[in-house]
């Protein structure tokens, strides 16, 4: 596999939460603005590329019976440089997500992704495939949240203050929006449609690249 491929499969192929479905405890709990799901995307994407940097460099020195241990003590340290920072300059938004940030340290694709690859391969590779999951994760907490926020409250709330308030679609169908979707329940049926469609148009893409091959 050569550095785009291993880039990109985390994005599309191996995509964590829409193919894998790993971690979604927090995704179905801070999807409820596309802000959230940026700034949780953004702690995730910290972490997972220095531990997978850290664990690539020590991966030979480390003793086997105790790998597991010492990976989730270096995720853990990141994690708490992420929830310092987080509380020095961005408070209401560490506020928000709150105990989650804390969970990284035992989300699966955090050690998945050191378990799986960076104790497997180099740094540089390791910090690739690094970004390309966390950015595909990122990906799909902003699609979700996008969508849960603009059917439950008619807004996409990007950063802060910049809001996109699309209140007039509705009024336009004569309808509102509904907290349905901003709900426990809301997020388990936005992401299971979500999920199809996303693995219907991954299938049927390496389906027709299969027949050109033949």
């Amino acid at each position: 596999m050569n550095q785009k491929e291993n880039f990109f499969k985390g994005i599309i192929k191996e995509n964590q939460i829409f193919v894998a479905m790993l971690g979604l405890c927090s995704v179905l709990a801070i999807t409820t603005k596309v802000e959230n799901a940026i700034g949780m995307g953004l702690c995730v994407i910290f972490v997972l590329f220095f531990s997978n940097l850290v664990i690539s460099l020590i991966k030979k020195i480390v003793p086997n019976d105790i790998r597991i241990p010492v990976y989730i003590v270096i995720i853990a340290t990141f994690v708490s440089i992420v929830e310092m920072i987080m509380a020095a300059f961005l408070p209401d938004l560490n506020s928000t997500l709150g105990v989650f940030i804390a969970l990284i340290v035992v989300n699966c694709i955090i050690l998945g992704r050191a378990e799986a690859f960076a104790s497997k391969n180099g740094p540089v590779s390791s910090m690739i495939d690094a970004l390309g999951m966390g950015l595909g994760y990122t990906m799909a907490l902003i699609i979700i949240s996008a969508i849960r926020e603009f059917l439950g409250n008619g807004t996409i709330t990007i950063w802060g203050d910049l809001k996109l308030n699309l209140i007039g679609f509705f009024n336009f169908l004569q309808i509102e929006p509904t907290s349905f979707f901003t709900s426990s329940y809301g997020a388990f049926i936005v992401l299971g449609i979500i999920i199809a469609v996303f693995n219907a148009i991954r299938s049927s893409s390496e389906n027709k690249k299969k027949e050109v091959t033949k």
